[in-house]
């Protein structure tokens, strides 16, 4: 069976206004959108209007880590108002992180605890990877697999592009955490050196070898794909061209 695929909203956040976006994104084979804070915020009711409107749904949202921790009431009904499953935090700033195995598992602790606060209401929380929680600490540990220790209620949206960036192995960590994984983002990156468009590609047209990675799939939790590319120029090309090249793959 297909995976239903998602398009995260930040990769055309450059070419408002995104509602207009909602059925180029339904004609190109989409079922589904992820947005990203402030894209939902203004109006989490219209946003949704919006996205029925087109023929899409949402299964999970990007969030704050902030907004788990201090406004979970908050975000658990902009989760049902979008009718989301995953509410995802994808981010702690530079400014704020230490490396530390003590910190990371601290934001474990938060995601569970966020988890077990969502999971009253029937929903469900994943993190979101870049690159940073895959560089080890001063003790050999990663920050990723002190994030996942937190408990088994913290789940993943792994992003493969970031983890290719870090230097690690795609295929070892769908592996690794398939009982984790919810969502996989097929972002893709142009070889080392490479400038245009920050050096993301569309999914297919870069060094990731997606053949190989698809058979992994399966084998996780995840239950949609995601298509992400953080700086297009072209986000239509970049939209459909990943979902071809996904769909080209049999998911």
């Amino acid at each position: 069976m297909a995976y239903p695929i998602a398009y995260q909203l930040y990769s055309s956040r450059n070419f408002p206004p995104l509602h207009a976006q909602f059925p180029v994104l339904k004609s190109f084979g989409y079922d589904a959108i992820e947005p990203w804070l402030p894209a939902y915020e203004s109006d989490p009711a219209l946003f949704r209007r919006q996205i029925d409107d087109a023929g899409l749904r949402c299964f999970g949202f990007h969030m704050p880590l902030k907004g788990l921790v201090a406004e979970p009431s908050r975000f658990i009904e902009i989760a049902q108002t979008l009718g989301a499953t995953y509410m995802i935090p994808p981010f702690v700033p530079k400014e704020e992180r230490l490396d530390t195995a003590d910190y990371w598992k601290g934001i474990g602790e938060q995601l569970a605890q966020g988890a077990e606060r969502a999971a009253r209401h029937g929903l469900k929380v994943a993190w979101h990877n870049h690159d940073f929680e895959y560089v080890p600490l001063a003790d050999g540990s990663r920050p990723i697999d002190h994030i996942l220790g937190a408990g088994e209620q913290v789940l993943f949206e792994i992003d493969c592009g970031w983890i290719t960036r870090a230097g690690a192995d795609p295929a070892e960590e769908l592996e690794r955490y398939a009982d984790r994984i919810v969502a996989i983002q097929t972002k893709d990156t142009a070889p080392r050196g490479v400038t245009a468009d920050d050096g993301w590609v569309a999914t297919g047209d870069g060094i990731i070898d997606w053949a190989t990675l698809a058979p992994l799939f399966r084998k996780t939790r995840a239950d949609h794909i995601v298509t992400e590319h953080d700086n297009p120029t072209d986000w239509r090309r970049f939209a459909q061209r990943s979902i071809d090249h996904i769909r080209s793959l049999g998911l």
